[in-house]
């Protein structure tokens, strides 16, 4: 008995662990990445001081699986404030998000069962992604049975497979939701990233370019939780403490808190180049 009852222990213990741990299914190999940087090698190089104000038209799609705030159901004003977080945490870029359009739509199977490469996110993006190359469409599910906070296509895939473009969701992600400690809206702003052109910082870890960000320090990992001081990748060539406050790690919500200016003329080299939106 006794070792049923620590059985069961370890077991909550460890589903706790999960659901207190983000999980980006936005995955990209290093060989594509490598792929992605040389055909973006030539390319003019951008200063992060002149960047115009850019505003990106947002389509939001809700997808619930009733009419409840458990089924996925959510208000306009939920959806605004995480369009407004969105314009807050891109503004060191001078990006502006602007909502232009609201869906909703009761199906769940979609609500439930949506992933990445699945037949029902085929599905989804077929009959609702709208606008173009320069829309961002963000799509809030459920991901049942899972942990997945989110995903996105990076910019690169839009020639291919343009239907597939945008980003996917966890309703509860958004700020004032009820996935603790992934309720305010960072979600959102982590996938907006990779659809923007950033790559994890933890890419590669302590080998190869990393994220092809110069001012983001290597890192071994994920950062869970908010680890301050970490230092994962240390000896010659890996100076500065793990970048636990980016946008780009895996850390709380309530630690995430910045882009580093490299991130920025990234991220609007990519979205010149890739979206045809100006430096």
């Amino acid at each position: 008995m006794q070792l049923s009852i620590l059985s069961i222990a370890v077991a909550l213990c460890a589903a706790r662990l999960s659901l207190s741990q983000r999980t980006c299914d936005s995955n990209i190999s290093d060989d594509e990445v490598l792929l992605a940087e040389l055909e973006f090698k030539g390319q003019p190089a951008a200063t992060a001081q002149a960047f115009p104000l850019v505003t990106i038209n947002v389509h939001f799609h809700v997808i619930a699986a009733n009419t409840s705030i458990q089924g996925g159901w959510l208000a306009d004003g939920d959806i605004q404030r995480q369009v407004n977080e969105l314009t807050r945490d891109f503004s060191i870029a001078n990006l502006a998000f602007n909502r232009v359009n609201t869906t909703r739509t009761i199906n769940p199977d979609w609500f439930h069962n949506v992933k990445a490469a699945s037949q029902q996110q085929h599905d989804m993006k077929m009959a609702l992604r709208a606008g173009g190359v320069t829309d961002l469409n963000i799509y809030s599910v459920g991901f049942t049975g899972t942990t997945k906070l989110g995903y996105a296509s990076y910019p690169l895939s839009y020639r291919s497979l343009p239907w597939d473009d945008g980003i996917v969701i966890l309703y509860s992600s958004l700020p004032g939701g009820t996935r603790k400690p992934f309720n305010l809206g960072k979600t959102a702003v982590h996938e907006t990233g990779h659809w923007v052109g950033l790559y994890h910082t933890f890419q590669t870890a302590c080998t190869g370019r990393g994220d092809h960000v110069d001012d983001t320090p290597a890192e071994a990992s994920p950062a869970w939780g908010c680890p301050h001081g970490r230092d994962s990748c240390v000896g010659e060539g890996f100076e500065g403490i793990d970048p636990i406050y980016n946008f780009m790690d895996y850390s709380d919500d309530g630690c995430m808190d910045s882009f580093t200016q490299g991130q920025v003329v990234k991220m609007r080299e990519s979205l010149a180049f890739y979206r045809g939106i100006p430096v």
